[in-house]
């Protein structure tokens, strides 16, 4: 779709009351497009009063701003990246990715209700969100259209950079805060935040330029150990040094005591976009981080070796399909059937120590599911395993070692 295709009709736009949303809102009222606003409450730790995202983007122009009760649908898809332990290309949570399939869902079911059948957004043409954005809305409302004015010549014509994006929003009166020498851009939800673009795409700017908002770097937090311990009941947390949580209660005091000990910030990740290129984030997700790890704690007690083969080939896929935008096609809902039968086995109470980022395991207790065993797994004279036992085993395992040496295949 183009901008002119849109002139007297009514449209839903995904804004964050940013620079690129300010400007767009601006841009579109201006040419005769009626745009309501939406934004989603995802617990934005950067964001303390979002009345006044609603307040910037009425000024944009916007003819209604519609906020989205988002934060307990965040906190559930917060806690399926945990359980299938969804990590993208190394240690990045999926914070973003997944936040943007909790918007997309959201939006468009208001959407439906109110009648509008025009998706839009403010996502570039060079990342991920514009393809989460469009698969998601193809997906789950097929007879919607999308509009991204990132892929609009007319658009980009007239706004090829930010500084005549911000020359605009000048000119116009826009309160936006964004300025030429802004040395980053930052993403945020209760699950985490991404930082990129700006001075961090240079390879020469370390981690530690980013400055935290959900905590500290490990060199600034405490001189002492802190201790974490959380309970889990069919995978889902349920108490938190030795209080009862909800779900998002959880994730909001995993962040602050993560946080505080600087637990998952500063993650540095050259990874690679869906779109073909590669780009450089800093991610901080304390709370996922703490809390994911002693997931992994647990789910080492009670998975057997061929379901840990599985699980981790699932968590592989899970993680490819929420970064490329596919969380709700077939694949991806059937691997999240596999995990959640997981899940029901993942109770217990695991403890784990954390120092300036590390994360050690304390203990792990009232494990119900656990396949180990003291007595089995002891090296003293104790249990039911005989080690003479393995005396058949081996001489099985060896008939195949011994062929593959006689008929050639292996080479010293």
């Amino acid at each position: 779709m183009k901008a002119q295709d849109l002139v007297g009709k009514t449209i839903a736009f995904a804004g964050s009351g940013g620079l690129d949303s300010c400007t767009i809102t601006r841009w579109l009222t201006d040419m005769g497009v009626q745009v309501i606003c939406f934004t989603a409450d995802l617990g934005q730790p950067d964001e303390e009063d979002l009345d006044v995202v609603r307040k910037r983007m009425l000024l944009a122009g916007a003819v209604d701003f519609v906020l989205l009760p988002a934060r307990e649908a965040i906190a559930e898809a917060g806690l399926s990246v945990i359980q299938s332990q969804a990590c993208y290309e190394g240690r990045y949570w999926n914070t973003t990715g997944i936040a943007r399939c909790v918007l997309a869902k959201a939006m468009i079911e208001e959407m439906q209700k109110r009648g509008l059948t025009i998706f839009s957004h403010g996502a570039t043409g060079r990342g991920n969100d514009q393809v989460r954005f469009q698969l998601i809305t193809n997906m789950l409302a097929p007879e919607f259209e999308v509009y991204a004015p990132w892929r609009d010549e007319e658009f980009l014509a007239r706004f090829p950079g930010r500084s005549e994006m911000i020359d605009f929003c000048q000119a116009k009166g826009l309160p936006v805060t964004a300025t030429k020498d802004k040395p980053y851009s930052t993403d945020a939800n209760m699950l985490g935040l991404t930082h990129e673009s700006g001075h961090l795409e240079a390879l020469t700017t370390p981690a530690h330029f980013v400055k935290p908002i959900m905590g500290c770097y490990p060199a600034d937090a405490p001189d002492e150990t802190g201790e974490f311990t959380v309970v889990f009941e069919k995978g889902r947390p349920v108490s938190v040094n030795g209080k009862s949580v909800n779900l998002v209660e959880a994730i909001v005091e995993a962040n602050a005591i993560g946080g505080r000990y600087g637990i998952g910030i500063g993650t540095h990740l050259v990874e690679n976009r869906f779109v073909g290129i590669k780009s450089r984030g800093v991610y901080e997700s304390p709370g996922v981080e703490l809390l994911g790890t002693c997931y992994a704690f647990l789910l080492q007690l009670i998975l057997d070796r061929r379901a840990r083969e599985f699980y981790d080939q699932l968590s592989l896929l899970i993680a490819k399909q929420i970064y490329q935008g596919y969380w709700f096609d077939l694949a991806t809902q059937m691997a999240l059937l596999a995990i959640g039968r997981t899940a029901e086995l993942a109770t217990g109470t695991i403890t784990v120590s954390v120092y300036k980022g590390n994360i050690s395991f304390v203990s792990a207790s009232n494990t119900p599911h656990s396949l180990y065993s003291e007595e089995n797994a002891s090296m003293e004279g104790v249990g039911s395993y005989n080690h003479a036992d393995s005396e058949g085993l081996l001489r099985v395992f060896g008939v195949s070692a011994r062929v593959l040496a006689t008929s050639g295949q292996i080479k010293g």
